[in-house]
């Protein structure tokens, strides 16, 4: 369903713009327009141009809340702007001043480890570090060698009487080490051991003892710094805690106040007799804007003006849609198609019925459609996914048609059939033969959709007022009667009734064809054009027998699309007859194993195709008959349900 809108409105002394938005306006869903396209006739109006002024104190609780694990209220406070902003402020501080000390402490951590992790890998060495840096005449250097180039380095070193090198530390990829070389050797031994890919590290300067007494005194400021960082946590998330339920509220406060300000963006003011006016205009469901004409009425301060939608001719109203919550889920579906405009039908009802329906006939399984229903009511109530609830909704179907067929987790000599089963029954049609009786009925079910996608399209078409799409379209009268004729006349003749059937085909087959063949030059002696047709005669002769071609054809297809509605029960089926027998069921060991896998790669595997197919149908076989999807969402400045 679409709620119904009407536009509104309002107008008063600019000064009192505030009092209006926080008193009316903000207590209800308005869809807001821009007030000077809306009214572009007048000369005199002007934008606000004003900044809004609670930019920064929206920052500013905008970053508490951000610390804020839980953000549940507990307990609602009310109060001002002014008050809010002084919470904020005031706990700001105290927040920032602790967290500026962490970021600090956490800062002086990283460089004390960055430290720790130079030294460690040499903590074997016995020497004092002090002493190794201030060598006068002896060079240096710590580093790491690869283990696949260890030896090399390693015989290098062993065949060069100018260095002396020490192994210390090896782990999985580096041998840890370093080596003394004369000065007047340096830069030449330092060439040789970087070709053999040794990698220097610069030990810090100030490093005063052995490699093991530096890393423990490290390790103890390391552990001061971290008891330092979790006291001041701990009082950070104490505070934090404290004051949660006022740092919400004055988040709240001052986010209204931020939203309420900004409506001055679609607002415009005028001047009439030195006093200047606001202006503010947009959609409102009916329903409040006659709450708010009430509230308003003895307001001396504010006109309103209430029009309906025929009234306004300058833009549409935004569609929003309004369904029982069992079916809201399905909205999804048409948001992706595109939301219906304002006089359309709403088709969300129409979809959640078929899409259950059509995806239960295809996947028909008691066990398996229970274990959707449960999964998909599981993710809905803790994820709150529609995707889920639609999964839930489809499997409720699913379970009632695995017992039209008998069908439990593939099983199919556990429970009778309520109706038949699927891979099992056969009809004979009169000139056609024998075919599966799934295959009929899913025609029969999708020719009973498409006409009443038609009907649809009829009622959309009598509410928008277009006689010529009405009368004439192929999804209008005569398309309706057309295809209804050709249900009828197959009827008949199949069941032996030939004369009536040849009288409904000549007069109700070929005078629809000939209405839909002339709709264009019908719509026009309608609306009472001048020009009948577009083009010459005989260049309008030629497209409309091409364009009947294409609509017979497109009828044909559409109806023999709905086939695989049966097709996919039959393989549903079959496949599961796959599992049952992989898993040894017939020979009487029956592997569970095998059973629960098959059975969970089906409902996974065929479940999405099935839903992909299913929703292929709703859209291409049914939604192009009827539904254009050219509305634009309401959209309210603030949703009052938050």
């Amino acid at each position: 369903m679409i709620e119904k809108m009407k536009f509104i409105s309002l107008t008063g002394p600019t000064d009192d713009i505030d009092r209006v938005i926080n008193k009316y306006l903000s207590k209800y869903e308005i869809h807001l327009e821009n007030a000077l396209l809306e009214w572009s006739s007048s000369n005199d109006l002007k934008p606000y141009v004003e900044a809004n002024p609670y930019k920064d104190m929206v920052a500013n609780a905008s970053e508490l809340v951000s610390y804020l694990p839980d953000k549940n209220i507990s307990s609602q406070t009310k109060m001002n702007v002014d008050t809010a902003n002084k919470h904020i402020t005031s706990i700001g501080e105290k927040i920032h001043a602790r967290q500026d000390e962490i970021n600090r402490l956490e800062e002086e951590k990283s460089l004390i480890q960055s430290k720790y992790d130079k030294i460690s890998p040499f903590i074997d060495l016995k020497y004092d570090i002090s002493s190794i840096i201030n060598f006068k005449n002896i060079k240096f250097r710590f580093g790491r060698v690869p283990k696949e180039n260890w030896l090399k380095f390693k015989d290098f070193c062993k065949n060069n009487p100018s260095i002396i090198f020490v192994k210390c530390r090896e782990d999985g990829k580096y041998v840890w080490c370093l080596y003394f070389v004369p000065s007047i050797e340096r830069d030449k031994i330092d060439a040789i051991c970087t070709s053999l890919h040794f990698e220097e590290t610069f030990i810090p300067e100030d490093s005063k003892g052995t490699p093991q007494k530096v890393c423990a005194a490290l390790l103890e400021e390391l552990d001061s710094i971290n008891g330092k960082i979790n006291a001041l946590t701990d009082e950070l998330s104490s505070y934090l805690n404290n004051d949660k339920d006022i740092i919400l509220c004055s988040y709240k406060r001052i986010q209204t106040a931020y939203e309420n300000f900004d409506v001055r963006k679609m607002a415009a003011k005028t001047n009439e007799d030195g006093t200047t006016f606001y202006i503010i205009c947009g959609w409102m469901s009916s329903k409040d804007a006659n709450s708010l004409s009430d509230k308003i009425s003895d307001d001396s301060n504010v006109i309103c003006i209430f029009e309906e939608p025929s009234e306004h001719h300058s833009k549409k109203p935004p569609t929003k849609l309004k369904n029982p919550s069992i079916f809201r889920p399905f909205e999804m579906f048409i948001k992706m198609y595109g939301l219906p405009s304002y006089s359309e039908f709403d088709p969300t009802i129409f979809v959640a019925l078929t899409y259950s329906f059509l995806f239960g006939i295809m996947f028909g399984d008691v066990g398996q459609g229970l274990c959707l229903v449960i999964g998909g009511f599981l993710l809905y109530k803790f994820k709150k996914m529609d995707l889920a609830a639609i999964v839930s909704c489809a499997g409720i179907f699913s379970t009632i048609f695995g017992f039209m067929f008998g069908s439990i987790f593939g099983f199919e000599d556990i429970i009778e059939p309520i109706w038949l089963r699927p891979t099992e029954k056969i009809t004979r049609l009169p000139l056609v033969g024998s075919l599966n009786t799934i295959f009929i009925v899913a025609i029969i079910f999708g020719m009973f959709l498409i006409l009443l996608s038609m009907v649809f399209h009829i009622i959309n078409k009598v509410v928008s007022k277009d006689i010529g799409e009405t009368l004439f379209d192929t999804n209008g009268v005569a398309g309706l009667v057309f295809y209804a004729s050709i249900i009828t006349t197959i009827i008949l003749y199949m069941t032996g009734h030939s004369l009536p059937a040849t009288a409904v085909l000549v007069i109700m087959f070929i005078i629809p064809l000939i209405l839909i063949g002339l709709k264009e030059p019908l719509s026009h002696l309608i609306q009472k054009k001048e020009e009948k047709i577009t083009g010459s005669v005989g260049m309008f002769i030629t497209q409309t027998f091409f364009e009947l071609f294409e609509v017979l054809l497109s009828y044909f297809s559409n109806t023999l699309s709905f086939v695989r509605v049966g097709a996919f029960a039959v393989s549903h089926a079959a496949m599961m007859e796959v599992v049952i027998m992989l898993s040894g069921a017939e020979s009487g060991s029956m592997n569970i194993l095998v059973i629960v896998l098959g059975n969970l790669l089906v409902m996974g595997m065929e479940g999405l195709i099935v839903g992909i197919q299913v929703l292929r149908l709703e859209f291409y076989e049914m939604f192009s008959r009827f539904y254009s999807g050219t509305g634009r969402e309401f959209k309210p400045f603030r949703n009052t349900n938050l």
